[in-house]
């Protein structure tokens, strides 16, 4: 049995609640992170802490669009699931960020950067199968020389 057949999703209908809830909010959030980045971003009059920060972040010349791009490029690779894997890791540093964020910074959003930290980390442990070979030692394979003589690398 070849190593893909093997591959499982655990709590197969939570995952796919959960998939589809999390590609719809990194979709929507993506392409409104690349608004701001083309844009700029949107403060109240006078600024608050949080516009501060954010305007201090957009005169680094920090990646907003990017960042955007990022988010709806795993937010559309999600909607498959044949690449729903590679698109829970690909979202995987963005939702630890946006978790540290909304704790030191944007304590009003803490509730949305639960989710979204949470709904990744789910999504990592039902298709935690799909990345057991990262984690695995190293494998020995044998192949037969020229000779019909096998052996082991």
């Amino acid at each position: 049995m070849s190593s893909l057949e093997k591959r499982s999703v655990r709590l197969p209908r939570l995952a796919l609640i959960v998939r589809i809830l999390f590609t719809l909010f990194l979709v929507g959030t993506g392409i409104m992170t690349m608004g701001f980045g083309v844009n700029g971003y949107p403060v109240g009059d006078p600024p608050g802490e949080l516009d501060q920060f954010m305007l201090a972040l957009e005169k680094t010349g920090y990646l907003i669009f990017w960042v955007g791009f990022l988010k709806t490029i795993a937010g559309g690779l999600m909607f498959f699931p044949r690449t729903s894997p590679l698109a829970i890791l690909i979202s995987l540093p963005y939702a630890f960020n946006i978790l540290l964020y909304v704790i030191f910074f944007a304590h009003q959003y803490l509730v949305i950067g639960i989710f979204d930290f949470g709904a990744c980390a789910l999504l990592i442990y039902c298709h935690f199968d799909w990345y057991r070979p990262i984690f695995a030692g190293p494998t020995t394979v044998s192949i037969q020389d020229s000779h019909g003589d096998e052996n082991a690398i």
